[in-house]
């Protein structure tokens, strides 16, 4: 999930990228080196509705030192005057949600309900921090002082100060309130470099803080393109940097950040496994399956991709998912009676139908779908491949669009197979109602989650994050809001 979204690369073209370090290409382009105009372009009609100019150097080092002069106001704030703030700037989104969903259907493209439901996600998860975050970041006692040779030793969490959030189109509300929210109980400040393709959606949440009561400059914008990205990181007053993107994206920022002995936290891309095994409830599965591939346009890094289905029931549950892919309806996203809308930017789009096509000439049988409409807009129909053959491009790079793959398997053991021989390992979801088999793949999956006879969903309460190139630090639950935190450990005589 790049700042721009674009499809994996595979591992040996993630390798002849450049050396990011003296010249740090962001995850902000469509195709490499094509760097994107900072503008809202509709992706339903392929118009441009507005354009913005970036925000100059003059105004990035403002920002940056209204920032650094936020850390000491925040950090002196308690844990009950932040939470009273988040409260507040929970509701004012809450009020209006309505804009909010149109806004990000326009910059985006994903149907209207389902921007709806992010926008209330955003409320929620900011109430959860706010009710939660002195809990979770309580000072933790040694229970017996005395075997460190003191009268009392504890360990306490204290904020880091600024930090960077670099952040995609997918999600344009919750990617950044899932890091917003706990950053800010937890005392520290945020920066955002938000996806060029969604100033509308950025520039809301350039003061939605502050217009709860965070003070002036708490949580501000950074209206840049991908060259600023670099010299912030750099800034001695920036402590930290979480990105959202793709993993070439991910080792440039890692790069970067590790030069200057920075923490970074990285959510980078997916290609998650859906197995489905006999003793599995084939229709519930079937049915889950369709808004496990095709929610938010297929454009989710926690999206199932590659459905890998036990041979006792392969043929029942493609039936199945045939079917219903070929019922859904694309269109318009703000007709609420459209199941998928248009791929976000046209050379993500473009990149669906290089990765459908390569299948197809490579031996790949299309179930159905496999075409871009002739229509206005970035619209792909879902579409399910199967008989993928090892050599196709599907089978190692993540498709970002209602495109699935489905595998025949004839065990456990070569589902296990095909499910960990991608270099990603986000999520995964397993449908079973074998107890014991259960077990054997929540020990072997590579992932940083698996969802039993359900499908991958980022909770608040829960944390969140991956293994392999899809990243590594957490977001969400306690877990995430101490990320950003010195673990400070206090001794006393």
């Amino acid at each position: 999930m790049p700042s721009e979204k674009t499809y994996q690369r595979s591992t040996a073209e993630a390798a002849a990228l450049p050396d990011p370090t003296p010249s740090f290409r962001s995850p902000s382009t469509y195709k490499k080196g094509t760097p994107l105009a900072i503008a809202t372009v509709n992706p339903a009609t392929g118009a441009t509705e507005r354009t913005f100019q970036p925000h100059d150097p003059d105004e990035i080092e403002r920002r940056i030192a209204r920032a650094n002069e936020a850390v000491r106001l925040l950090a002196s704030t308690t844990f009950a005057q932040r939470g009273e703030w988040m409260r507040a700037a929970a509701d004012i989104l809450e009020s209006e949600v309505e804009s909010l969903a149109v806004l990000m259907t326009t910059e985006m493209g994903k149907p209207i309900a389902q921007a709806r439901a992010e926008a209330m996600k955003c409320a929620k998860g900011m109430r959860f921090y706010a009710e939660n975050a002195e809990d979770f970041l309580a000072t933790e006692h040694l229970a017996d002082p005395a075997v460190v040779g003191a009268s009392s030793a504890a360990a306490r969490y204290e904020p880091l100060g600024v930090i960077l959030a670099v952040m995609p189109w997918n999600y344009p509300l919750w990617q950044v309130i899932r890091f917003a929210a706990p950053a800010l109980m937890a005392g520290n400040v945020g920066l955002l470099k938000h996806a060029s393709n969604v100033p509308q959606c950025a520039l809301y949440l350039d003061n939605i803080f502050e217009r709860g009561g965070f003070p002036a400059g708490s949580f501000s914008v950074l209206l840049v393109g991908a060259a600023a990205v670099e010299p912030v990181i750099v800034d001695r007053r920036i402590k930290a940097v979480t990105l959202t993107g793709s993993e070439p994206a991910g080792r440039q920022v890692a790069a970067v950040a590790g030069a200057h002995i920075k923490k970074a936290v990285l959510e980078l891309g997916g290609s998650d496994p859906f197995i489905v095994m006999p003793s599995a409830d084939i229709q519930r599965a079937a049915e889950v399956a369709v808004n496990a591939r095709v929610q938010n346009n297929g454009q989710s890094c926690i999206a199932a991709k590659r459905f890998i289905v036990h041979d006792a029931v392969y043929d029942e549950f493609a039936s199945l998912l045939r079917e219903r892919f070929a019922a859904l309806r694309v269109g318009d996203p703000l007709d609420p009676g459209v199941d998928v809308g248009p791929i976000a930017t046209e050379g993500g789009r473009q990149d669906l139908v290089d990765l459908v096509e390569d299948a197809r000439e490579r031996g790949a049988t299309i179930l159905t779908g496999g075409y871009a409409p002739e229509d206005p807009g970035w619209f792909y129909a879902p579409t399910l491949v199967a008989d993928l053959p090892d050599d196709a491009r599907l089978v190692m790079e993540e498709a970002f669009g209602p495109v699935a793959s489905l595998y025949r398997v004839d065990s456990p053991a070569e589902a296990l197979r095909i499910a960990n021989q991608t270099t990603f390992g986000l999520s995964s979801s397993l449908w079973s109602a074998d107890e014991e088999e259960i077990d054997a793949f929540l020990a072997s999956l590579d992932a940083g989650a698996v969802f039993v006879n359900g499908m991958t969903v980022s909770y608040a309460q829960l944390p969140f994050g991956g293994i392999k190139d899809s990243g590594y630090g957490r977001e969400l639950a306690a877990a995430g809001i101490r990320e950003f935190c010195n673990l400070k450990t206090i001794w006393r005589a």
